[in-house]
């Protein structure tokens, strides 16, 4: 994805709160070789783009003065209840940056698993994202779960997933952990009909 961004020159807690009025959003650009620049964008389209899986989580390039470089969404402070991005910080990257990013799972084939299909099973997601280290250049948009030939009673840990060469899943000292279970459908208890007592209650 491609976005365009301008250097600003006025900074500050006034000057980020009048460029919000005309409808811009402050940032920074930092890392590589290179000062850290202040940036603004427009609202907009920042807020269109962060509406988008893929602007969170894979290598972007942002144009400015003329130039573009390859970037990665490093953080986004929201306001608490209007829809407003505040700041934005953004990340250079090359082909030799190293780094550690959450990713989205995408939960793929269930309703062709026989768990699903056969058991009527619901498959429990334990985890939406996961924190993985790996090449800039490497880096996923997602990571699917192949769920197409889960049984009844299964659960899929981290260890299942299967991985392009060179990335790696951070853990943080734990191992194997739940991505997702398969959950057997509730029973339904009907009950019984109590006719004694209607029965005695009539009379």
């Amino acid at each position: 994805m491609k976005f365009v961004a301008f250097e600003r020159n006025l900074q500050g807690t006034g000057a980020s709160r009048r460029l919000r009025n005309t409808g811009k959003a402050p940032g920074i650009v930092f890392g590589g070789n290179a000062d850290p620049v202040a940036i603004e964008l427009d609202h907009n389209a920042l807020w269109h783009a962060l509406k988008k899986e893929a602007f969170h989580a894979s290598i972007l390039e942002m144009e400015l003065g003329g130039k573009v470089e390859k970037v990665l969404l490093r953080d986004v402070q929201y306001h608490p209840f209007k829809p407003i991005a505040l700041h934005v910080d953004f990340q250079r990257v090359d082909e030799k940056t190293r780094l550690r990013k959450k990713v989205p799972l995408h939960f793929e084939g269930a309703e062709n698993s026989p768990a699903v299909k056969d058991d009527k099973c619901l498959i429990n997601h334990v985890m939406t994202d996961i924190e993985i280290e790996c090449l800039a250049t490497q880096l996923p948009e997602h990571i699917s779960v192949d769920l197409s030939a889960v049984n009844k009673g299964d659960t899929i840990h981290t260890g299942d997933l299967k991985l392009a060469d060179g990335i790696k899943i951070v853990t943080h000292g734990r191992s194997n952990l739940t991505v997702a279970t398969v959950v057997e459908p509730a029973e339904e208890v009907v009950a019984a009909p109590a006719a004694a007592a209607t029965e005695e209650e009539a009379k």
